[in-house]
């Protein structure tokens, strides 16, 4: 696919994921797709596209009206798109949610099968996670 239209799909997917729509985020992975989210948070890790599903269901238990990406920038090149983005949404803890992003995306035939999640992790952790960080392993 050309840039375009990967950046078009990943614009897309920005969306989706505000809306909480678990179908059409599900459906942006394909089947050996993953999102590996950055640091060593509650919500750390890499997950499969099932695993990214599940957690999308619960997006408006943490944010009843939806959380927003604004991109930044977006480029694109051959199947790989970069994104810088900042989001936006009110935790069901009173707190305001602005955080930025990176994410770096790798497509294949339209679908994603790469989602690499850079963020501000202290952020994550305070609002998120409710300032609970993984227990340390020796």
């Amino acid at each position: 696919m050309s840039a375009a239209a990967n950046k078009a799909i990943i614009s897309n997917f920005l969306e989706v994921i505000g809306q909480g729509d678990v179908a059409a985020i599900r459906d942006a992975y394909a089947e050996d797709g993953y999102c590996q989210t950055m640091g060593s948070t509650l919500i750390s890790g890499k997950f499969g596209r099932e695993q990214v599903a599940a957690a999308a269901g619960r997006i408006f238990d943490a944010f009843p009206n939806g959380v927003r990406f604004d991109v930044v920038n977006m480029t694109a090149e051959d199947d790989r798109v970069a994104v810088e983005a900042v989001s936006h949404g009110d935790h069901v803890s009173g707190a305001h949610y602005s955080n930025h992003y990176h994410f770096f995306f790798r497509l294949r035939d339209g679908k994603i099968t790469e989602l690499r999640e850079f963020m501000d992790t202290e952020m994550v952790t305070d609002i998120l996670c409710g300032g609970q960080r993984p227990a340390r392993t020796a």
